[in-house]
């Protein structure tokens, strides 16, 4: 079994060393157990010292898991020479029931529509030299009334919108309001609070440029929000939005100075803006990249055109990323947009393996922790596969976890002889039982011994 009390004793500045034990024989059994991750499931793997009391115990423990995400972090995954961008995203947890705190109704990607259930959104620091993604900070996200009411306006408005009609020009009473100043929602509010809670916490340690978040950030708001954060905002638009070059031609003489000029075409872009062409299976993709302006935004953007055409048929798609930083290449924009993609990576591990599917705990507290574990876990367990990996470059989660329950099994067979097996022998069995269930073949591997 691997040593994962060495890992975090970094942590005993926040939680007392009573804390870590249990954390570390629940890290433990979750990484040998097999089935739902609950509370009895985790007790039943964890052994002695590990009882359903105990896990209960840790469940309803306040943790101050923002502290703990960062030290951890920082002494045991942060490397000085590396580059970091700061992504965010929800997940969606489904749920039954009624008495869950924060159940609620979310729209859930994978279902395509709204599902009952809970919602986290996390933030990650994503390493450009590993292509790894680590979760920092996690917040439930539990709408209040306001939210709510907001939410049933946007979609009315979203409803009613193909039949309203007004008149050109503006309505009488309004006045111009500076784009830059902007209102924000309360979801906005919610995840800026908490990336400025974040940027105190790093304290400068890790220098943050980038800020990136999915297609839902493609607007205004958001942007404003990370420059806020002293942050530039890497995002997708909508397919459809409308896109105008800077006017560059002569002043009118009367009136405001014209800043549109030229409606773009994203599938008719001038050859100008053209940056790379490649072709591959019958698909020829173009990339282009220029200044654009949109209606809604209160600055010219960094526009990344993406363009696909199926050469047999001539059908095309295309994709608008964006940035609010003017001089970010094509290749980087897209590239640090790509690597975003890392953190539905760890929601996916968190569910798979790490239970933050499957737990069943009702109260604040407890699924706070549940929740905060499950992603804490895929840290921690990126920390143990890289020394792992110096022995066996291939070793994936679900190999250190087939040879963590078979370590298991082999020690709880040893227990019942009546006498201990020679050391030779004990290896054998050891590397025989342990292989069983593994992806890629074993090898020699102290640290797991």
């Amino acid at each position: 079994m691997p040593a994962i009390l060495p890992f975090l004793l970094c942590l005993h500045p926040e939680v007392t060393m009573t804390t870590i034990c249990q954390f570390s024989r629940i890290a433990l059994a979750m990484l040998a157990m097999t089935g739902r991750v609950t509370m009895r499931g985790i007790a039943r793997w964890s052994g002695e010292g590990g009882s359903y009391r105990t896990v209960q115990r840790f469940f309803v423990t306040a943790l101050p898991w923002a502290n703990l995400f960062w030290i951890f972090f920082r002494t045991q995954l942060f490397q000085a020479d590396d580059v970091y961008l700061l992504g965010g995203d929800e997940t969606v947890v489904t749920k039954a029931g009624k008495q869950t705190h924060g159940l609620d109704r979310f729209f859930a990607g994978l279902y395509g529509k709204p599902v009952p259930g809970l919602a986290f959104f996390t933030l990650a620091l994503i390493s450009t030299t590993h292509r790894r993604s680590f979760p920092i900070a996690i917040e439930q996200v539990v709408r209040t009334a306001a939210e709510k009411e907001v939410a049933r306006a946007n979609t009315a408005k979203t409803a009613a919108a193909p039949a309203l009609k007004r008149k050109p020009g503006r309505p009488k009473g309004s006045t111009a309001n500076a784009k830059t100043v902007v209102e924000h929602t309360p979801e906005r509010r919610r995840i800026q609070t908490m990336i400025e809670q974040l940027l105190k916490r790093l304290g400068g340690l890790v220098p943050l440029t980038y800020l990136v978040l999915d297609g839902h950030f493609g607007n205004n708001s958001a942007l404003q929000m990370a420059h806020h954060c002293n942050l530039q905002l890497i995002s997708k638009l909508r397919s459809d939005s409308a896109l105008y070059l800077a006017y560059d031609g002569p002043y009118a003489g009367k009136g405001p100075h014209r800043i549109y000029g030229d409606k773009l075409d994203p599938r008719s872009l001038p050859e100008r803006y053209l940056c790379q062409t490649t072709s591959a299976d019958g698909i020829e993709t173009r990339i282009y990249q220029l200044e654009a302006r949109h209606k809604t935004f209160g600055q010219a953007l960094n526009v990344v055109v993406i363009v696909k055409t199926n050469l047999r048929t001539q059908a095309r798609a295309h994709v608008l990323l964006f940035s609010s930083d003017l001089a970010v290449p094509y290749a980087t924009l897209i590239d640090y947009y790509g690597l975003r993609f890392q953190l539905e990576f760890n929601f996916r591990d968190a569910k798979q393996y790490w239970g933050l599917e499957d737990f069943m705990n009702i109260r604040p507290t407890a699924v706070t922790n549940a929740a905060n574990v499950s992603l804490f876990m895929v840290n921690l367990v990126e920390r143990v596969l890289r020394d792992v990996r110096q022995h066996q470059p291939a070793c994936s989660v679900l190999d250190l976890k087939a040879r963590c329950r078979g370590a298991k099994y082999v020690e709880e067979t040893i227990k019942m002889l009546p006498k201990k097996p020679e050391p030779v022998l004990l290896e054998r069995i050891f590397a025989k039982i342990v292989g069983i269930g593994r992806i890629h073949a074993a090898s020699a591997d102290p640290i797991l011994t």
